[in-house]
């Protein structure tokens, strides 16, 4: 498919009302694995998020060193303890552990503040193979994919690849030998279909695509362009994947809260002190607007 032969989408996704008689399992049950030494707030902003953006139950699991940094910055979300490395990060010893967490929950997420290693591209491995599991894959989770050249020929779950430039080269070194387009959102496109993914290619105007429809963000400022600002995105994405839309559309309404989050922060606080927890902190307002 060429990229002329791509539905443009501009009309954003909507969540339905909630209905009355709804509880904790009705608005998505997810799990986002994150987190190791030093990297404990990657987890709390997805968890946070998540939260924020609707999901009836979050878990975050994350090394048991750091389990109890990440349960104390947030008591909403629950925290599930894996086993670790010597460098404090999830081993490979985890995986039955969080293959039972896959079929306890609608989608999961790996990757923020997780770290780099054998241990945890075997993980990715795994999980990309199950077949039907709604997967987000952000940050450090697109490093250790990236190491993995053959992955799209290994991938049976739904899975939604959330790079940043950086990390979007090192993902196409992996998966082409062609040269990178200049246009972004050739690129999205191609990264689209070349993985069988969803692809959100964060940045000014960011690129939602999964080869067939794409949408180019409107919302967000530069003052986004800070720490933790990916993991919040990662979050929120992961709850409105939780509350069963598509992959897809779970991307664009998450892309386009997150932005708009970010420019009601900016306006209180101004771009260039932006940080992350202001996004967070104005994602009930963003929510709030876009009914």
């Amino acid at each position: 498919m060429t990229k002329s032969e791509v539905k443009k989408i501009e009309k954003i996704p909507r969540l339905q009302p909630r209905p009355e008689d709804g509880h904790k399992g009705t608005f998505g049950k997810v799990c986002i694995i994150a987190g190791s030494l030093g990297m404990t707030g990657a987890a709390a902003l997805a968890g946070k998020a998540a939260l924020r953006a609707g999901a009836g139950l979050v878990r975050i699991a994350t090394s048991e060193s750091t389990l109890p940094i990440v349960a104390s910055l947030e008591p909403s979300y629950t925290t599930i303890p894996l086993p670790e490395d010597k460098a404090g990060r999830v081993s490979n010893k985890a995986i039955n552990k969080i293959l039972d967490i896959a079929e306890e929950n609608d989608c999961l997420a790996i990757g923020p503040g997780l770290g780099i290693s054998k241990g945890l591209q075997y993980i990715i491995e795994t999980l990309i193979k199950q077949k039907g599991l709604r997967l987000i894959i952000d940050g450090d989770g697109l490093n250790n994919l990236a190491r993995m050249p053959d992955f799209p020929q290994k991938t049976e779950a739904r899975i939604i690849l959330t790079p940043h430039p950086g990390e979007f080269k090192r993902l196409w070194k992996a998966v082409s030998r062609d040269k990178i387009p200049a246009e972004r959102k050739t690129q999205a496109v191609k990264l689209a279909q070349l993985t069988k993914s969803t692809i959100v290619l964060k940045g000014a105007g960011t690129v939602v695509t999964d080869s067939k429809k794409l949408y180019v963000n409107t919302t967000g400022n530069p003052g986004m362009a800070t720490a933790g600002a990916g993991d919040t995105l990662t979050g929120v994405i992961t709850a409105l994947t939780g509350q069963k839309l598509s992959s897809f559309d779970a991307a664009v309404l998450g892309v386009y809260i997150h932005g708009l989050a970010g420019d009601i922060a900016a306006e209180k606080s101004g771009q260039i002190s932006l940080m992350a927890t202001d996004i967070l902190n104005a994602l009930p307002a963003a929510f709030m607007k876009n009914r």
